[in-house]
């Protein structure tokens, strides 16, 4: 399947996204769950909002940190955040917001354009790869 998602749109998505995080555990009250359920989305949803400002791409202020990178980062953190409700044994008082949350992450790092899941880069010339013109007969 072809990547979908622009970068521009993906860079403003990414920002909410990271936000939300942040204030997920006030948000949708897993406050009192258990710490996993406060912790995680909070340093997930800060590492996001440091890559964001730091990813090269349109919405990046820095533009220091490669995108491919970035969204294997995203499918990653996407799967560990939502899997925390049964791994950390939560799942009983609440998993909507982790799942939904990590779900998003996921299938942005899949679909945006750029993404190394969903995109062939061939090198070539430009890109680095050597080929000899020389004979060696």
């Amino acid at each position: 399947m072809k990547p979908f998602i622009p970068t521009a749109v993906y860079g403003v998505l990414n920002y909410i996204l990271a936000l939300t995080l942040i204030a997920s555990p006030w948000l949708f009250n897993l406050v009192d769950i258990s710490s996993a359920a406060l912790f995680f989305p909070i340093y997930i949803g800060w590492i996001q909002l440091i890559m964001a400002i730091f990813v090269k791409n349109e919405t990046g202020f820095i533009k220091q940190f490669p995108m491919r990178v970035h969204l294997v980062l995203d499918v990653a953190m996407g799967f560990i955040l939502m899997v925390t409700p049964w791994v950390y044994t939560f799942s009983s008082k609440a998993f909507w917001p982790e799942l939904l949350m990590g779900g998003a992450l996921f299938f942005l790092g899949i679909f945006t354009k750029k993404s190394p899941f969903t995109t062939n880069e061939h090198r070539g010339h430009a890109e680095g790869l050597l080929i000899s013109t020389e004979s060696n007969y």
